[in-house]
């Protein structure tokens, strides 16, 4: 199974890179590729950039990515509520491919934040909105007060019921 995983966040210290990597590892069954959005930066999505310019490579570049991968692992970084500027840009591109973007891929949907709320606001929108994208979302968790149940040095979670958490959710994938 390969499995495509990033973290929806263009932040260098972005503690949602941190957690998609963390479990990442922990799927010793599969091959996953962990990519960055920043390298699919492209300009502000607008119509008139369309009709002047088409759709960038790069969006087409993505948009091929999740259609060889089997299953998605995505971690949500929440800004002020809602998805990070820079993964809005990126999906809205590639959604002028094909409005389904996640083209039927099974999917583990992970936030987490320094506060309590644990990106649930983020997370929620994100699973409410995948099957109108073609997402079959099998698995989420939103992972709370990142700083007090991670570990950075050892790079990984500390609270086992999150572990274990974690793990269910990532069982989810196993099967496709």
């Amino acid at each position: 199974m390969k499995v495509l995983a990033f973290a929806a966040s263009n932040s260098k210290h972005s503690i949602n890179k941190q957690l998609v990597q963390y479990a990442a590892n922990q799927m010793q069954d599969a091959r996953v590729e962990i990519i960055d959005i920043n390298d699919f930066e492209m300009p502000l999505y607008s119509a008139d950039r369309e009709d002047e310019s088409g759709i960038p490579p790069l969006a087409h570049a993505f948009y091929h990515m999740i259609g060889e991968a089997d299953a998605l692992l995505i971690s949500f970084a929440e800004h002020n509520g809602s998805y990070t500027a820079a993964f809005k840009n990126l999906f809205d591109w590639t959604s002028r491919i094909n409005q389904k973007v996640y083209q039927g891929r099974d999917m583990v949907l992970l936030a987490t934040s320094p506060g309590p709320g644990g990106a649930s606001s983020v997370l929620a929108s994100a699973k409410t909105s995948a099957p109108y994208f073609d997402g079959n979302v099998k698995a989420e968790l939103s992972v709370p007060s990142f700083y007090e149940v991670f570990d950075a040095e050892k790079g990984g979670l500390q609270d086992e019921d999150l572990k274990r958490q974690l793990s269910s959710a990532l069982a989810t994938l196993s099967n496709t």
